[in-house]
């Protein structure tokens, strides 16, 4: 049963060792080791796969293509007097990515005549508003609908309500150099905090409009209408499997030949005429 190895993209590899857990602190007389990839013999001249004197399997910025079985083939004397034993070791490894992640929010206003071109500057300010509120957090705010409906209220008549869905996402989502399977990664608790803040500012519209003694402005906040989901998505190519990862059960690992993810989702879908890794089709 081949060993699952897991890089991060665009990163340096743990050592892959060429030895079992009991030759580790063995001595070998005489070991040789030859490493075999995806694209043949690897030799320890190569740029982005090294073999280190002592057998171990290195990758430098470890790309998709890498994805693929290695297999090593070691050669070694127990003792000066004994045969040469041999071993193969077989290892799958996988490219793996930070999850994108990021919180998703709705809110309702009541708003001015759905035509009513008040109803589009509001929510162009709105936007810069919430924007400029995570800005020193590395955090951005993105529009993702807008809609003007009317609505018929309980005891009351129609009224013009304007349902906005935002995101807010960390700006260095996919550049950290350590893999963030929890939410106690530093783009998490930016994250976090910018969640604060918006839930803050909306609590505080509601306390404005608490205090105002004269009649209530046309576009205003409707009390309790904020909602608010953490989303956790793996990018095209991508997916999280606890069952066949469970050594990387939160993490986006390269889909395997025979899978596929077309877009955002969370897991890589079946695809039996796909033969490479990190498939964003079923062709």
């Amino acid at each position: 049963m081949p060993m699952s190895v897991y890089v991060m993209l665009h990163q340096k590899s743990p050592h892959v060792l060429c030895v079992t857990k009991r030759l580790r602190n063995a001595e070998l007389i005489d070991p040789s080791f030859q490493w075999h990839g995806p694209k043949g013999k690897i030799i320890s001249e190569n740029s982005t796969a090294q073999v280190t004197s002592t057998g171990s399997l290195v990758f430098q910025n470890f790309d998709e293509s890498m994805s693929g079985v290695y297999t090593c083939f070691l050669e070694y004397k127990p003792t000066v007097e004994e045969i040469v034993k041999s071993l193969e070791l077989k290892y799958i490894v996988y490219a793996f990515r930070e999850p994108h992640f990021y919180y998703q929010f709705t809110v309702r206003y009541h708003a001015a005549p759905c035509n009513s071109i008040y109803n589009i500057s509001f929510e162009k300010k709105l936007l810069q508003i919430l924007s400029k509120l995570v800005l020193d957090l590395s955090c951005e705010i993105a529009l993702l609908k807008s809609e003007c409906h009317r609505v018929k209220m309980q005891r009351a008549g129609l009224q013009n309500e304007l349902f906005f869905t935002f995101s807010i996402s960390s700006l260095d989502t996919e550049k950290g150099s350590k893999p963030c399977t929890d939410h106690q990664c530093e783009s998490s608790r930016r994250l976090s905090k910018a969640k604060t803040l918006i839930e803050r500012f909306f609590n505080q519209q509601v306390e404005a409009i608490g205090r105002r003694s004269e009649p209530l402005p046309e576009i205003y906040y409707i009390e309790g209408t904020l909602q608010m989901v953490w989303i956790n998505r793996c990018f095209p190519g991508y997916g999280m499997n606890v069952l066949k990862h469970p050594k990387c059960p939160e993490c986006c690992v390269i889909c395997s030949p025979g899978s596929y993810n077309p877009r955002d989702g969370t897991h890589c879908l079946q695809c039996n005429s796909s033969l490479v890794y990190g498939a964003k089709a079923c062709v």
